[in-house]
């Protein structure tokens, strides 16, 4: 059967969801956003209408265009804003801000100097909006101030100095809950335990904390749990194996486990508001747990599940379609159906957000996954 050119392009331009260039975040009324899929930007509501319907498409122009393979998102909770690294490979520092109330976007301007704008790792702190780097060994400091909209000139990533962790062969695995950025899966740290560099006093503290739990000293992701009002003051861990999703409470040294992700995948990235946490696969695939803080009956009982309205107007596809490199999916497991979803469902935040507390503490980045550039074969038929 003989299959024409525009049968087999439209064929191939099925849509998907640009999973590596993407990256997801919330904003201040616990709205889900999801940046880069399928060439667009969509609004999927909170938490209470990811099950059915379709995201709000919020697509508008001044957008990044999405084709880094590492893109990064981190939420201003005070001004309501997401800023976005790594999403526009032509100009790598930089970096474009979304203000999630006003939904238009800017591009600021950034100076890298020694920082490394393609291999780092980093946190935002919750108080200062400060920008808090680990790359290739060193940190480094990005002050946005009260930045929701880029302002003229440039700004500049300031060296503060070798970091006083090993970092050879250490893939940052970092997140910030009261004023401290505590480091996972840095080589020869016991299990349970994490290395710590106190922001507001800038000074690493001796020797790793115990969190009271048995989390393995390995890679994985962590994402700061927002809260409704003041600092962050737990962390989600969950190690490239995906055999739990460990709860870390820097305030009591605690933790908890929950169920691992359905789908097992050690390039994926998460956010997490205050009640939610949600994985972005390399597939483009979004899923989610619910999260009740001091709840561990209820969070022991919990499963992941689908953010639905975000696959009925962005598939997720297992290679992506990004046009720019990718990082392949370690997935052996899929997430099932679930959640809720509808455009009717997202909420207005007011002012700059939720107001904190005068400690400060930070929100890690729901960071995107890695890309793949779509390579289409057309075949021959047979008459």
């Amino acid at each position: 059967m003989r299959l024409s050119l525009v049968t087999l392009l439209a064929l191939v331009s099925a849509p998907t969801a640009l999973a590596g260039s993407s990256c997801i975040a919330f904003d201040t009324a616990w709205n889900l956003l999801a940046f880069g899929f399928n060439g667009k930007d969509y609004n999927a509501g909170t938490s209470n209408t990811w099950a059915s319907g379709s995201a709000t498409d919020i697509t508008t122009n001044g957008r990044p265009p999405f084709n880094g393979n590492d893109v990064k998102c981190y939420l201003a909770e005070f001004f309501n804003a997401i800023y976005i690294i790594g999403a526009d490979t032509s100009k790598p520092a930089d970096i474009y801000i979304y203000d999630a109330g006003a939904k238009t976007w800017s591009t600021q301007s950034v100076t890298a100097g020694d920082f490394d704008p393609t291999s780092f790792q980093a946190i935002l702190d919750h108080d200062t909006n400060v920008f808090y780097a680990l790359s290739k060994g060193n940190l480094f400091s990005l002050e946005m101030n009260e930045l929701k909209a880029a302002k003229s000139g440039s700004i500049a990533w300031a060296p503060q100095g070798k970091a006083e962790i090993t970092t050879d062969n250490y893939d940052p695995v970092m997140a910030v809950a009261q004023n401290h950025v505590f480091f996972f899966g840095v080589p020869g740290t016991p299990a349970g335990s994490t290395p710590i560099f106190v922001i507001h006093f800038a000074f690493w503290q001796a020797g790793a904390q115990p969190m009271g739990g048995n989390f393995p000293d390995s890679h994985g992701q962590a994402t700061s749990i927002f809260l409704d009002v003041g600092v962050q003051q737990e962390i989600a861990f969950i190690p490239d194996d995906g055999s739990k999703t460990y709860i870390v409470n820097v305030e009591t040294n605690t933790t908890q486990t929950m169920s691992g992700p359905a789908t097992v995948d050690a390039k994926a990235r998460y956010f997490a508001s205050p009640t939610a946490i949600v994985q972005l696969a390399s597939s483009g695939a979004v899923s989610w747990i619910p999260y009740k803080a001091g709840d561990n009956s209820a969070n022991s009982g919990a499963k992941w599940s689908a953010v639905s309205n975000l696959a009925a107007v962005a598939p997720s596809s297992g290679g992506g379609s990004a046009p720019s490199g990718s990082a392949p999916s370690q997935s052996s497991k899929t997430a099932g159906s679930g959640g809720s979803a509808a455009p009717s469902g997202s909420k207005t935040a007011g002012g700059s957000g939720p107001s904190g507390s005068a400690s400060g503490a930070i929100r890690h980045a729901g960071w995107g996954a890695g890309s793949v550039l779509g390579l289409v074969a057309v075949a021959f038929f047979l008459l």
